[in-house]
């Protein structure tokens, strides 16, 4: 299935119901006085998230989603029904955005979370409502309010443990079809990637991280060039970002620190916060370096790059080096989802018993 990951939709609440101006005719009761009932609530349309879902092509062809409206109220004290609700499903990690002025509405972070994107309008009041002591005999009804309608916009930032960045051509695909079950296409040529792609990597019996490879970067992604700048978003909310640099390009001309260096300043001007995240540097095609020349080359990159951080040695072509850089990332990503995670609530009845 092609990846989709924005979609614009129209979404329409239910109208609320009429109410009724009605009046008690029984044998015997001439001043039955009134009983119109009240009309029903609109449809709601509710969003959810849902586990099952990785993209939103959906919504692509179906744009328009309305709620059922309330029905009427009618005579002998009978209010409407409340119209029909829908639910849309869409991916964990949905971000739900006001087509027109672009502000965040809401955002779908936990799995079966669900939220109500268009409220349904409540029914208008029958004569009933308008009974009192000096009004024996009201006339007065009130018309359905009307429900929500909303123009939105629906994005989805993938909920990624680690990103991987780097240059077209870098070995982001054969590392993540290496390391994970996602099988993504491969080539010898530039911007093979041209969707997203996620794998789960599994470190060892109950312990797993999910990995984003998105398309490459270029120079100036930051303002649009290329096409890796349409995704750079779904590195938001990674927590481990790796760096793939191609050390044995196929244009000899070519400097991968150079490169390196155009990634991470496209990285800063796109996102600050970004650039901040933890971030380590894979040497990737390790393979295609003669051996008695890669500690030097490898000296010289991290040297001119003038890189303090942690450094890995791979070859995603023939999983050399991905052992370790596997279970360092499951070590990292474990650290930081235990620093994350909320202290656990202590039973107040065992508060006594520490010292």
């Amino acid at each position: 299935m092609k990846f989709v990951d924005e979609a614009y939709i129209d979404v329409a609440a239910g109208d609320g119901g009429n109410g009724c101006a009605s009046f008690r005719h029984e044998k015997y009761k001439e001043f039955g006085g009134p009983d119109g009932g009240d009309g029903g609530r609109g449809g709601h349309v509710y969003a959810v998230a849902d586990p099952n879902l990785n993209t939103l092509v959906d919504y692509r062809f179906a744009r328009r989603h309305e709620a059922k409206r309330g029905q009427h109220g009618m005579g002998s004290d009978m209010f409407g029904a409340a119209g029909d609700d829908i639910t849309l499903k869409m991916p964990v990690g949905t971000v739900i955005t006001d087509a027109e002025t672009g502000d965040v509405l809401y955002e779908l972070l936990e799995p079966g979370e669900k939220i109500v994107i268009a409220k349904g309008g409540d029914g208008g009041f029958g004569n009933l409502r308008f009974k009192s002591s000096i009004n024996r005999a009201p006339r007065q009804k009130t018309p359905g309010w009307p429900g929500e309608r909303k123009n939105l916009k629906l994005e989805l930032k993938l909920l990624a443990d680690v990103g991987l960045l780097g240059m077209p051509n870098a070995g982001k695909s054969t590392f993540i079809a290496a390391v994970s079950n996602a099988r993504p296409k491969i080539a010898d040529y530039p911007f093979t990637t041209l969707h997203p792609n996620l794998g789960v990597v599994r470190a060892g019996p109950e312990q797993s991280f999910v990995v984003a490879d998105i398309p490459g970067l270029i120079e100036g992604a930051s303002e649009g060039a290329g096409l890796g700048h349409q995704f750079l978003r779904h590195l938001q909310r990674t927590r481990l970002l790796l760096h793939l640099v191609d050390m044995a390009p196929f244009d000899e001309g070519v400097d991968p620190v150079a490169q390196a260096r155009a990634i991470v300043a496209e990285l800063k001007k796109y996102d600050p916060a970004l650039y901040e995240k933890p971030r380590w540097l894979v040497l990737n095609k390790m393979d295609m370096v003669p051996a008695e020349e890669r500690e030097a080359r490898v000296k010289d990159f991290v040297r001119r790059l003038r890189w303090k951080g942690p450094v890995f040695q791979i070859s995603a072509l023939t999983r050399e080096g991905c052992e370790p850089l596997i279970h360092a990332i499951y070590q990292h990503v474990r650290r930081q989802q235990e620093a994350e995670a909320p202290p656990a609530e202590q039973d107040p009845r065992f508060a006594g018993d520490q010292k």
